[in-house]
């Protein structure tokens, strides 16, 4: 079994690498880095890049890959949906994290790129709906310099900020990390409110789908 990741940033390539290794020895990963994605997404919306995902799953399938998991939010639910169109599983990285926060109650969503905040509220609305729950509390925020810190490489000083903003959540039953990139920052926080990052999750439900 192969599973294709489909990432904005080669960041993320260590972070899977080490979460295959701990969890999941012997998966085959492969990892598609287009960064471009993001940022056209984030100029022109996700629809903008519907034609380029479908093309890049359909090579990774084409090479072998048996299952895709996109691991970029912003562009998650377009990834889906070509997914669906192509008849081949594709899944968002940040699903089984959103219908985790949904049986919380009140969530409160922190991101550090604007482009992410809509697609995760609409992704936790999907969840409430799937889960039978009321339309879920979900307040959003961006962590303000965060993402500047990240695109800088300043690695420490953007899981600080994220860190800083997740203890700063008051009236939250759970606190969602929309972006794979915030995740490293759950072991910064204090809060005792739950802090949910998508990497973990998302890479099991993947390499299931992967299996079958």
């Amino acid at each position: 079994m192969s599973l294709a990741l489909l990432h904005t940033s080669p960041a993320h390539i260590p972070v899977f690498d080490a979460l295959r290794d701990a969890h999941h020895p012997g998966l085959a990963l492969r990892h598609l880095v287009h960064k471009d994605l993001l940022d056209r997404a984030g100029v022109l919306g996700p629809e903008a890049v519907e034609g380029d995902v479908e093309a890049l799953v359909t090579g990774a399938v084409a090479d072998g890959a048996t299952a895709v998991l996109c691991t970029c939010s912003t562009i998650g639910g377009v990834a889906e949906a070509a997914g669906a169109r192509l008849g081949v599983p594709v899944l968002r990285v940040d699903r089984p994290m959103a219908a985790a926060a949904v049986r919380a109650g009140r969530v409160t969503v922190l991101a550090a790129h604007p482009a992410t905040l809509e697609p995760t509220r609409a992704l936790l609305a999907q969840e409430a709906e799937h889960a039978g729950e009321r339309a879920a509390q979900v307040r959003t925020a961006l962590v303000d310099g965060a993402w500047e810190r990240f695109e800088a490489g300043d690695h420490d000083g953007y899981l600080d900020l994220v860190a800083a903003a997740a203890d700063a959540v008051t009236d939250a039953d759970a606190i969602v990390l929309a972006q794979v990139s915030m995740a490293g920052a759950v072991t910064r926080t204090a809060t005792r409110i739950p802090v949910l990052a998508s990497p973990r999750p998302g890479l099991a439900a993947a390499a299931a789908a992967a299996a079958h």
